[in-house]
């Protein structure tokens, strides 16, 4: 990774409180251990989900970003298209969160970001986690798509031959940032010889 890359590639990052939460605390890691940096908002469902889901405290999971944001401050700096950005994942994006961004209806800073991220014409990724789905949430989806947004389910590539869900979480979200420019170097890759799927989860 470059040093221009590092000092210009700020990626805001979403959670909020579909279940999966763990998708978005490595998302964290891995900028961290790049040196990228990261912009989080939670909502408060994300807050309930990561006690059900994980033995870390929300404090924990905040001191992994680069900056923190409340998700009612609707005033922060990634609520304005002038703060610039990379783009946002939202990751694990609910049905909720999903349908506020499809609207344009925000109502907390996390969808009030994502709506800034594709007026700026950035990059939007949102990984939706919900199964199975109904017209509407599909109807959705293909607004979001038609106005530039990537919705990229969680879908685990079993190619991979992944033995642990570490290594699932971590080819996944691989394939994601592989859409902002960013090789992790832990993506299984047709054709091309097999990495070191996961990277130090102490870091």
């Amino acid at each position: 990774m470059s040093t221009a890359m590092t000092q210009s590639f700020r990626l805001i990052v979403g959670i909020s409180g579909a279940s999966g939460v763990q998708y978005g605390v490595r998302l964290l890691e891995i900028l961290r251990h790049l040196n990228l940096e990261s912009h989080l908002v939670m909502t408060r469902s994300a807050e309930v989900t990561l006690a059900h889901e994980t033995d870390l405290k929300v404090s924990e999971v905040r001191q992994m970003a680069t900056r923190v944001y409340s998700v009612t401050d609707i005033g922060a700096a990634i609520s304005s298209g002038s703060f610039q950005t990379r783009g946002m994942i939202v990751a694990p994006c609910s049905i909720r969160s999903m349908s506020e961004i499809a609207t344009g209806v925000t109502g907390n800073l996390l969808t009030r970001a994502a709506d800034v991220t594709l007026k700026e014409r950035r990059r939007l990724v949102l990984m939706v986690r919900e199964t199975p789905l109904h017209l509407g949430h599909l109807r959705s989806m293909v607004a979001l798509a038609e106005m530039g947004a990537v919705v990229a389910p969680p879908v685990p590539a079993l190619y991979a031959r992944p033995s642990t869900i570490d290594q699932m979480i971590d080819h996944t979200l691989g394939r994601l940032l592989d859409l902002f420019g960013i090789d992790t170097g832990w993506v299984r890759r047709w054709g091309e010889p097999t990495p070191v799927v996961g990277g130090d989860r102490g870091d």
